[in-house]
């Protein structure tokens, strides 16, 4: 319901209409008169003076007429006609709910409006149609009468499917049919797939059986495995399981072998010992089964005295130098020389030089000190000690602290033939240095990010996501975004392929054997290794230095030329002359 002007189409022409009560009231306009709901006509002037008209002006108010000075309302109008008269209704909302407004009268609106047999019931001014009991239809045309329909609980059945229902007391009772599982309205065949039945069931005909009967042959076995039926001939017995089975004619089984295949591991050998196997690791290997190993993969598994040849720790010397020559041992690496006396290449073979008549005035001359050391003489006796920078017996031979850096502790590196801390310029300012395995690693501390061989910066608040940004690529490696996609590379001097970058060698067995390990590269270990006049020879990783061929001293620091005095040939003595 709303609230609305209820002027529109109340008053006839020339009429004004006001809102009084909530009722319109209708006048005629000035200069007019007549009828204010059906149509006010202009007022004709009057030019002659009449008798006094109680009536004019009328005393009446609107929708009223006067009569000799008395007012009456209107026709089907009602009211005080002194003050103004106004139709029985205007709108629905003037008449009683059962009622409605037509033509300014609250009538019943039912009549004609519903079926000559339906029920008219008005509901808040609207009539509503509805059919009698025991009849249907539209109301508002025709009702008819229900037919009664017999009703059975089962049917339609309310049992759902693969069910049955039965009628007792005109109740629907419902049960599965026969064969089927569950509760009404959720009957279910046993199965549908041989996964709803136990493992050594099928699914067949929507029933769980056993699938054996009937599958294998004469004689045979049957095994249900994952709801298949396994078919085999028994023990002792052969033929195709699927037709028939016979028993094996005994003949003697060949004995079986525990240790075929051997369970013992690599490097390992197998024995049978009272039909079990013993396992051992092969001569020249270390453990125990099934982790038996090689002795040595590099020379810093040896004794300093030894070196690893061919996974085991030996010693070098035999077949390394000439013929004639000394070997030494100097922290896993062999040196040769030739002995005093002789000369030659010691690698190759070493020559008595010739018979001379040698007077010793020094007791440095010849040197009794070994390779690396130097003698003194004071008061006619000599001393030997190494020469700066190497170690050892100076009377045995001297060496360098180290040659590569398995020579030193895991936290210094070998730096000119020197142990030393290898972080010293490496990282970036503000970079931490850590020494694994001789190798120095940068990294930025708590707070600070960057490249830390290069920069370490502090941390921005806000990072621009990238496809480098974390990078995906893996540690020893480098980010390019090409495209808006990352693009991964191993780093200078790394091998591999993204994320598994690594350096070119840790050790020296991981380079070739004329080649070592040096800051993960593996170079030649002969460069910058031997003195003047002197060969550089690679033997298992480590260089060998040797004096050339007609020099001796130190091939580390210096050869010197080998001076060979002419001995005097004596002259023939002629028993005849004189």
């Amino acid at each position: 319901m709303k609230c609305k002007d209820p002027c529109p189409g109340s008053c006839g022409q020339n009429a004004v209409c006001t809102v009084f009560n909530h009722f319109p009231a209708c006048t005629c306009s000035q200069g007019y008169t007549g009828d204010p709901f059906t149509r006010c006509y202009v007022i004709e002037p009057v030019h002659e003076e009449l008798p006094l008209d109680p009536c004019n002006p009328s005393p009446c108010g609107f929708n009223a007429l006067c009569s000799n000075g008395i007012c009456t309302c209107l026709p089907e109008y009602k009211g005080d006609p002194y003050v103004g008269c106004k139709p029985e209704c205007v709108t629905n909302m003037d008449c009683a709910l059962d009622r409605v407004c037509s033509r300014n009268k609250c009538v019943n609106p039912c009549p004609g409006t519903c079926a000559s047999n339906a029920i008219c019931t008005v509901y808040n001014h609207i009539p509503i149609c509805t059919c009698p009991e025991k009849m249907s239809g539209n109301a508002f045309t025709e009702c008819h009468m229900i037919e009664v329909v017999e009703v059975h609980p089962c049917n339609p059945s309310p049992c759902g499917p693969n069910s049955q229902c039965r009628e007792i007391n005109n109740q629907a009772i419902c049960s599965c049919l026969p064969s089927f599982i569950g509760t009404p309205p959720s009957c279910r065949p046993e199965c549908t797939i041989s996964a709803e039945c136990p493992p050594d069931e099928a699914c067949n005909n929507q029933k769980c059986i056993n699938p054996c009967k009937g599958s294998c042959g004469y004689g045979a076995r049957c095994e249900v495995i994952n709801h298949n039926p396994i078919c085999s001939c028994p023990p002792q017995h052969t033929g195709d399981p699927f037709t028939r089975c016979i028993p094996i004619v005994s003949t003697p089984l060949p004995p079986i072998d525990p240790c075929t295949p051997s369970p013992c591991g690599p490097y390992s050998s197998c024995k049978v010992i009272g039909e079990s196997p013993s396992c051992t690791c092969q001569p020249d290997y270390i453990g125990a089964p099934p982790n038996c190993r090689p002795e040595c993969s590099s020379n810093s598994e040896c004794p300093t005295n030894l070196a690893c040849v061919n996974q085991k720790c030996k010693n070098p010397c035999p077949g390394s130098c000439g013929y004639n020559a000394d070997c030494k041992i100097v922290s896993h690496a062999l040196i040769c020389s030739c002995p005093y006396g002789q000369t030659g290449d010691p690698l190759i073979s070493c020559n008595p030089l010739a018979d001379t008549i040698i007077e010793y005035s020094s007791p440095c001359d010849p040197s009794p000190c070994g390779l690396n050391a130097i003698c003194t003489e004071r008061n006619g006796a000599g001393s030997c000690k190494c020469v700066d920078s190497y170690v050892g017996n100076p009377y045995e031979g001297c060496r360098p602290e180290c040659v590569i850096n398995s020579d030193c502790p895991p936290t210094l590196a070998c730096v000119q033939n020197k142990c030393k801390d290898p972080c010293p310029g490496i990282c970036a300012l503000n970079g931490i240095c850590q020494v694994i395995n001789h190798l120095p690693s940068c990294y930025c501390p708590p707070g600070l990010t960057g490249d830390a061989y290069s920069y370490c910066k502090e941390n921005e608040e806000v990072v621009k996501a990238t496809p480098c940004t974390p990078s995906p690529c893996g540690p020893n490696s480098q980010c390019k975004e090409v495209n808006s996609q990352a693009v991964c590379s191993c780093q200078t001097d790394f091998i591999g392929t993204p994320p598994n970058c690594r350096p070119e060698c840790t050790i020296n067995s991981e380079c070739a054997s004329d080649k070592a390990c040096k800051n993960r590269k593996c170079v030649d270990p002969c460069i910058n290794q031997c003195g003047r006049n002197a060969n550089c020879r690679v033997i298992a990783h480590n260089p060998i230095c040797s004096c050339q061929d007609h020099f001796t001293g130190d091939p580390f620091t210096n050869c010197m030329p080998i001076i060979v005095s002419i001995p005097t040939v004596a002259q023939e003595v002629n028993p005849c002359v004189p």
